[in-house]
């Protein structure tokens, strides 16, 4: 089952989006369906798929050269966090990036 949620992503120079901490170096476009890869990465919990929130809002991230951007995706699993991190938030195996938003502090 498809859904819609959003996503916080780095925008480069070159229009294209990026991921904020796992994989940085992958390249995104609008309308690409995207399978999450599993990147264990030192530092960080390894929580595989592609994270992204039911409402553009996670307040524990920086939002500085940062975009919203709304996603479809499939294939997910819900997490229900704390406010203070957005409330629910999903894990996807399948991403479509839709559009960009533009989101008010």
């Amino acid at each position: 089952m498809k859904v819609l949620a959003y996503k916080l992503f780095r925008k480069r120079k070159d229009g294209t989006y990026g991921p904020l901490f796992i994989n940085r170096k992958q390249k995104l476009v609008l309308d690409v369906t995207y399978n999450a890869e599993d990147h264990k990465t030192k530092g960080y919990a390894h929580r595989p798929g592609w994270h992204c929130c039911a409402y553009p809002d996670a307040p524990h991230l920086s939002k500085k050269d940062r975009v919203w951007c709304e996603v479809e995706i499939d294939d997910f699993t819900r997490h229900m966090r704390p406010a203070n991190q957005g409330g629910l938030w999903y894990t996807a195996n399948k991403l479509t990036i839709l559009k960009e938003i533009d989101v008010k502090a």
